[in-house]
């Protein structure tokens, strides 16, 4: 194995802390969002799989129906996969950009317009 040396590209910069726990905060939150959705693609297939097979039952008519309320659920579950993909992403977007704020500045902000609020 081979050692690879950085040589002063790491030793002479002062790296803060706090930023590097932020930024692997996020890819830990973006590798989540792929799994979860692997995950519902996953159980999307089973159902399709499940489905199917159930469909071409010919002994079994009246298992004809749970053949496709299965199928109805892959399609939902890949649909709902993919919206919460999307949202969860452009969520990490907005975050990134500085447009989101955390709830608790809201809340302080909301405190000091109305301070007879005592909810």
């Amino acid at each position: 194995m081979r050692r690879v040396k950085f040589g002063r590209l790491f030793t002479g910069r002062k790296i803060d802390e706090s930023i590097i726990r932020e930024h692997l905060a996020l890819e830990r939150t973006k590798l989540a969002n792929e799994r979860t959705l692997l995950s519902y693609t996953q159980a999307a297939l089973y159902f399709l799989l499940g489905g199917l097979a159930l469909i071409q039952l010919k002994e079994y008519e009246e298992m004809h129906y749970i053949g496709y309320l299965a199928l109805i659920f892959s399609v939902l579950f890949v649909t709902v996969g993919i919206w919460r993909f999307i949202v969860l992403k452009n969520k990490m977007k907005d975050l990134l950009r500085g447009k989101v704020e955390s709830s608790a500045e809201e809340e302080d902000e909301e405190d000091e317009e109305d301070p007879d609020n005592n909810f």
